[in-house]
């Protein structure tokens, strides 16, 4: 991995104050542009990263996309470069906030009217992004910020779909196809997704600021991905009872599993977010399955669930590797 000191320059410009984060796909530093004197940003992927045609691509992806976007609700690209080493670098925005993920723990449940203008706020940035041809398929409280003024900034284009561009395979499934909590069920099946994967996204997000918890639980991701291919989510108003019938429709519409069922755009989610009084209350419809958590005795029913589970996503990975190994023997079209 390519680390930087504290103090040290990156490309003679950017002079580190801190490192702001370590991981599989590199370092990131918050810096000071010293021909500017502003507060940046710097992103430099790691060697091993460098050295994988395939994982690298990811890389190149979030710096196109970075090229196409600029809205004040996103982590703006500002430049980007190359080290005298070879190693490319990306400068963006350093945006004062506090992590979306820290915000939830420590306030959720949040006020209904504040859980609604955040959620409007993000359907309305990624409506912006999807008009530009870019589906995150990451969004989740780790890609948030949440801004002094109360704002919601997204962040991390890593995996986001770019329209137009070839697909991206990865080695792992967890770089692949986004997190557990916040996957929608094409997703675990394995597919690339659309705007409506980020609408199940915002479903979720939505659901967590209200209730406090992710529509399914369970002990390890398996269990928590398997529950979205057969059931439905609970309704919030089983948790949070104050909840509008209005509002709960919103939810549960955002987080069908068949996403054709869903709220077709951004545009239509946050119009229904932002004129609740104009929603028509659906009631839960006769024979959807609802998710239903195991009691904790329920030893037989949690392992043959974890069996089952375990079975599909065997398959899903047998499929990944074969996929790969056809591509990579078609030269990566």
């Amino acid at each position: 991995m390519m680390r930087h000191d504290i103090g040290e320059k990156i490309d003679g410009r950017y002079r580190i104050e801190d490192r702001l984060g370590i991981g599989g796909m590199g370092t990131t530093y918050r810096a000071i542009d010293e021909q500017t004197g502003r507060r940046v940003v710097v992103k430099v992927p790691s060697l091993a990263l460098i050295g994988d045609p395939a994982t690298f691509s990811r890389y190149k992806r979030e710096l196109e996309i970075g090229q196409r976007l600029e809205h004040p609700r996103i982590q703006n690209l500002i430049a980007s470069g190359q080290l005298p080493a070879g190693a490319p670098y990306m400068v963006l925005d350093y945006i004062e906030g506090q992590p979306f993920r820290g915000y939830l723990d420590e306030h959720a449940p949040l006020p209904i009217d504040e859980a609604v203008r955040l959620a409007a706020q993000v359907a309305d940035t990624l409506q912006y992004c999807h008009e530009r041809g870019v589906v995150h398929r990451d969004l989740k409280p780790e890609n948030l910020l949440i801004t002094a003024a109360g704002d919601v900034v997204v962040l991390d284009f890593g995996i986001a779909l770019l329209q137009g561009a070839r697909r991206l395979t990865f080695r792992r499934l967890s770089s692949s196809v986004g997190t557990p909590d916040y996957m929608a069920p094409e997703q675990v099946s394995g597919e690339r997704g659309d705007a409506r994967t980020d609408v199940y996204a915002v479903g979720t997000l939505l659901y967590e600021m209200l209730t406090g918890t992710v529509p399914f639980q369970g002990d390890n991701a398996i269990a928590v991905m398997g529950q979205r291919l057969t059931h439905d989510a609970p309704s919030v108003r089983r948790k949070r009872p104050e909840v509008s019938p209005q509002l709960d429709t919103v939810v549960r519409r955002a987080l069908r599993r068949d996403r054709t069922e869903r709220y077709p755009s951004m545009a239509a989610l946050r119009d229904d977010l932002l004129h609740l009084d104009k929603v028509t209350p659906e009631a839960d419809i006769p024979g959807r399955a609802v998710a239903s958590v195991p009691l904790a005795g329920d030893l037989p029913s949690r392992r043959a669930m974890a069996l089952l589970f375990g079975g599909i996503f065997a398959v899903l990975a047998a499929i990944g590797v074969l996929a790969e190994v056809i591509h990579r023997a078609q030269g990566g079209r």
